[in-house]
């Protein structure tokens, strides 16, 4: 119940780029860029951010706790990166992979932190 809890909380987080809040869901990588690119300017900006950063560290803090440290592919350097770095580099990632717009956005991001973050064996 409470997966189902924080999904329907996630897919009603609030509206970004001056879209309607139904448009406000992440339903593929394209979604999750769309909202995550939103202007300072916007109305919906502090909204969308916070969105895009909790997705993020929702998403690693998951992975974290279910996969073994042995098991693990993504492991980040010390001192960690900000989750502002993460969001940028994400972005500017995304932006030279079109073949992952289609694709569920939690894979597209394990997929860049994996590229960028791989952990050492």
């Amino acid at each position: 119940m409470r997966v189902l809890t924080f999904a329907a909380f996630l897919a009603f987080a609030g509206p970004a780029l001056a879209v309607t809040p139904p448009e406000f869901q992440i339903r593929n990588t394209a979604d999750l860029v769309d909202v995550c690119s939103t202007a300072p300017g916007d109305q919906y900006y502090t909204a969308a951010i916070a969105f895009c950063h909790g997705f993020g560290a929702g998403a690693y803090s998951y992975y974290q706790a279910e996969t073994a440290p042995e098991d693990r592919f993504v492991c980040t350097p010390n001192p960690a990166p900000t989750r502002t770095q993460v969001l940028d580099g994400f972005l500017a990632w995304a932006k030279v992979h079109p073949e992952y717009m289609d694709k569920p956005a939690v894979d597209t991001l394990f997929r860049y932190l994996a590229s960028t973050y791989p952990c050492k064996k």
